[in-house]
């Protein structure tokens, strides 16, 4: 009792805080000419050297030659620096710092999925603060020095992390392989750019683990409420109602370029409200899962999920229930009006498992080992209490027990 009054005491003061924060949202660039346009923006800004950070296989598929070509029609010098790993760890941030500062670039684009993403914000906090090791950067406002961070343009080709737009660089260790977050508002990326076709081509796997990623996202951040303003909460909701509408869609249809495109929102959406109303158990279980097992990330957070929300039990009803509502998600085909909060929350839920039936994604997570339990739920404990505004708190006996739930039969 004692140490949830504390965690609600920490909640309350951060939300003080949070508005005293420098929060910014990207300026989004869409459409056909978005490329383009980002290249006036990085030759308006007086840059004539960037370091492209992508994925290892980004060059083999060809898929950032036709944005490397513009910038070589208007003389703007890059390096690429893909010596990451799908979890990028400490050691690849420092490696992409030392390639930054000695290629002597003035600014990063950040090209790819959520790994490139998150490594190159953390680049970015390096760059900023060079005398801080990436341990001493992650944690809440440890960069804070906006004007030492270098510009940065930011090119999803998934529909999922929302890093495109989110103060947080996840980063595994090297040696533990646990995976912790740099969080601070000054490493928001500059300018985001949405270019649909960039996520055509998708396998259906990576579509279905983006998507429930970004539906992780927004349904965490919606419930969470205690850090939101209308503007998180109305971002958290259109992103659940646009994904609702279109992921199933774009999973079997990999040409549904309008689908791909409210995906790309849904993500953006997602990642802007989470960046300031924080995620919740979901990730943080999904973290320390995902670091010491290598499971994809959207994976693991689509199977939690539903796991998690119901042991908020009646304490996330009434948000769940508005989410329902949005999607039109309704308790056995009554009317909006004839249906009880639970009843709307059990449905949503209902709701998720069966997209994650549809998308082949398995029930439980039997790669835990029983052994691993404890370490997880510490994990986890450590990363969401007190910071994260959660509907109900759990301590760490709770979280063991859920996680063994989610395992099912843990491996010995």
């Amino acid at each position: 009792m004692i140490y949830r009054m504390f965690c609600r005491l920490f909640q309350a003061v951060m939300k003080a805080v949070m508005y005293a924060l420098p929060w910014h949202t990207p300026d989004v660039l869409e459409g056909d000419e978005a490329l383009k346009r980002m290249v006036d923006d990085i030759e308006n800004q007086g840059i004539n050297k960037v370091m492209v950070v992508m994925g290892p296989s980004m060059m083999k598929r060809g898929i950032p030659q036709s944005m490397l070509d513009i910038m070589s029609r208007r003389a703007i010098q890059y390096v690429i620096f893909d010596k990451l790993t799908s979890d990028p760890t400490d050691e690849q941030v420092e490696s992409g710092a030392r390639r930054y500062r000695e290629a002597g670039c003035q600014g990063m684009v950040l090209f790819g999925g959520g790994s490139p993403m998150d490594c190159g914000k953390a680049i970015a906090a390096r760059i900023a603060r060079p005398g801080k090791s990436v341990k001493q950067l992650q944690g809440a406002l440890k960069v804070r020095h906006r004007k030492d961070v270098p510009l940065m343009w930011a090119v999803p080709t998934t529909a999922g992390t929302g890093s495109e737009t989110t103060m947080a660089a996840v980063i595994s260790d090297s040696v533990t392989h646990r995976k912790k977050s740099i969080n601070d508002p000054s490493i928001i990326p500059h300018v985001c750019v949405l270019d649909p076709a960039l996520t055509v081509g998708l396998s259906p796997e990576m579509t279905a683990y983006t998507g429930m990623d970004a539906l992780c996202h927004a349904v965490e951040a919606y419930i969470n409420k205690t850090y939101n303003t209308e503007r998180e909460d109305k971002m958290a909701k259109d992103a659940v109602k646009l994904i609702h509408d279109n992921l199933i869609k774009v999973y079997h249809n990999d040409g549904d370029v309008d689908g791909r495109r409210k995906m790309q929102l849904a993500a953006f959406f997602a990642g802007r409200a989470f960046t300031r109303g924080c995620v919740g158990y979901v990730h943080a279980i999904g973290h320390g899962i995902g670091g010491l097992y290598g499971f994809p990330h959207g994976k693991v957070m689509a199977v939690l999920l539903p796991y998690v929300l119901e042991a908020y039990g009646s304490y996330a009803e009434e948000r769940l229930a508005e989410l329902a509502d949005a999607c039109g998600i309704m308790a056995g085909g009554r009317a909006a009006e004839a249906v009880s909060d639970r009843e709307k929350a059990i449905a949503f839920i209902n709701w998720i498992r069966s997209v994650d039936r549809q998308l082949t994604i398995p029930e439980k997570l039997r790669c835990i080992k029983a052994e691993d339990v404890p370490t997880i739920a510490r994990w986890a404990a450590e990363e969401a209490n007190p910071l994260y505004p959660v509907p109900k708190i759990l301590v760490r006996e709770e979280l063991e027990k859920l996680i063994i739930q989610i395992a099912g039969s843990p491996e010995k």
